[in-house]
């Protein structure tokens, strides 16, 4: 990870903008009670009990995680973050769920076909994740000769890898199971967030977190 806040600040920046146009979208379509063809995906109410069973269900799945890391003796080769990364998981937790379970979701093609989607795309979300490579910038932004690609085939690697696809299978069964009847984003975003805030505090009290920038 690189010591420059520069990334993670402008990251923040862009995914908060993006986050306060899918909330517009949201505010608008409550207003109005009608659907927008141009409002981002999932801009639709929830019960409150879905985003709670969302959210349990990704802690679980953060406790199966941190069982797993102790039982497999590999907790201490997670990563150290900062709290700006921490924020940013969290802007994070959001674009992201725009992105996969808003867009790249296969819909009115019957359930086999919706799933298999769900599947492949968890795949690609699991493999996005930098557990499995490295995209080292060094100490500069900037400097894109500075950048080093690693492979990292470990256990730990796998493991976490694995667990990240877990994460998604649960994050779009949020987003179609019958406690969401709208189909709405905003359990996805209960989970998620809940997972990566999770994922903050174990990681802040197992010493991995190394400071503010």
């Amino acid at each position: 990870m690189s010591d420059n806040p520069v990334p993670n600040l402008l990251m923040i920046a862009a995914g908060g903008y993006i986050a306060w146009l899918w909330w517009e979208d949201y505010r608008r379509r409550l207003a109005t009670g009608r659907d927008d063809p141009q409002a981002l995906p999932g801009t639709t109410p929830a019960p409150l009990r879905a985003c709670v069973i969302a959210a349990a269900g990704a802690l679980v799945i953060l406790a199966l995680e941190t069982w797993g890391e102790i039982r497999l003796g590999i907790s201490d080769e997670q990563s150290s973050i900062t709290v700006l990364f921490g924020l940013y998981s969290l802007v994070a937790a959001v674009i992201e769920e725009i992105i996969f379970r808003g867009y790249v979701v296969v819909t009115k093609r019957g359930t086999a076909i919706q799933w298999l989607a769900a599947v492949g795309a968890s795949v690609l979300f699991a493999a996005l994740h930098p557990f499995l490579w490295d995209f080292e910038m060094g100490d500069s932004f900037w400097k894109v000769g500075e950048w080093v690609w690693t492979w990292q085939f470990t256990l730990k690697g796998w493991f976490s890898t694995a667990l990240v696809f877990l994460s998604s299978i649960w994050f779009y069964t949020v987003r179609f199971a019958g406690f969401n009847p709208h189909k709405s984003l905003l359990p996805c975003f209960a989970a998620h967030g809940a997972k990566n805030l999770g994922v903050f505090i174990v990681k802040a009290a197992q010493g991995f977190v190394s400071g503010v920038f």
